[in-house]
């Protein structure tokens, strides 16, 4: 299906918000957006970044701005999209009870625009690395065994930490003795215990 007809089956499909959702269309399209369909949903674009969409739920309906961290919010009417996962995304949500003002939405579009002209973009956070905690099971034998001390210690540091993390992750007692007897031979070898996956 082309992108126009998923557009117009989008608009024209019965809903509970079809009239305000046709309402926000129109608007968008009053601007310089590109329309388009993505993640079956109506997205607006421009020079082919993505700016907002159009989505519609069973007890709302709304906005979702890409790039919703850096709109100035003066309606104070934002939300995060995904709180705790979403960094950038804004959603404007609306329900049954409220009325569309098209002077406002029309200016947080505009700024939207200008914010996406302008390249803003969030910076993603290093996330700092975790120091390796090795499990007590893994020490006593890594300490016993000098052959298996030395081949662990020139092991990358992320493959030291699948290793550790596979013992310490196990729930019972012998669950981890059983995992420790099947990583010795891998470890003195050089082999990291996900190598076989790496390799396909």
């Amino acid at each position: 299906m082309e992108t126009s007809e998923k557009l117009k089956a989008y608009f024209s499909e019965e809903h509970a918000f079809k009239k305000e959702i046709q309402e926000l269309r129109k608007i968008l399209l009053s601007t310089n957006l590109k329309e388009t369909f993505k993640w079956s949903t109506p997205t607006y674009t421009i020079d082919d970044k993505n700016v907002l969409s159009i989505g519609r739920f069973k007890n709302h309906y709304g906005i979702w701005f890409f790039n919703g961290v850096f709109l100035s919010d003066p309606n104070k009417v934002l939300r995060n999209a995904q709180e705790g996962k979403t960094k950038a995304m804004r959603q404007w949500k609306f329900s049954s009870t409220d009325i569309i003002n098209p002077e406002v939405v029309l200016a947080y579009c505009k700024e939207a625009i200008a914010n996406e002209k302008k390249g803003l973009k969030l910076i993603p956070t290093k996330k700092e690395p975790t120091a390796l905690v090795i499990p007590e099971l893994l020490t006593k034998a890594l300490k016993s065994n000098t052959k298996t001390h030395k081949s662990f210690i020139s092991l990358p540091p992320y493959k030291q930490k699948e290793y550790a993390e596979y013992i310490s992750l196990a729930k019972q007692e012998k669950t981890k003795i059983s995992r420790l007897e099947k990583i010795i031979p891998l470890i003195e070898k050089g082999i990291g215990l996900n190598d076989k996956y790496r390799n396909c």
